[in-house]
């Protein structure tokens, strides 16, 4: 696995809800479950981490 070094999300609710990111593998963007920080990594290209935290914060959809 490669050396992602994690750190919370500004995105994460302050409730308990923590996702981490880690942008410092080029090309790539990986995000996790705080609280499961050796479980799975979602791994994706900078350009579509741009286009989802773009899209704003409603939680009712």
């Amino acid at each position: 696995m490669s050396d992602f070094v994690f750190v919370k999300s500004s995105y994460s609710a302050s409730g308990g809800e923590c996702v981490e990111v880690a942008r410092n593998i080029p090309g790539t963007v990986a995000v996790r479950d705080s609280k499961r920080p050796t479980g799975p990594v979602l791994r994706l290209a900078p350009s579509a981490w741009a286009t989802f935290t773009a899209t704003g914060h409603d939680r009712s959809a």
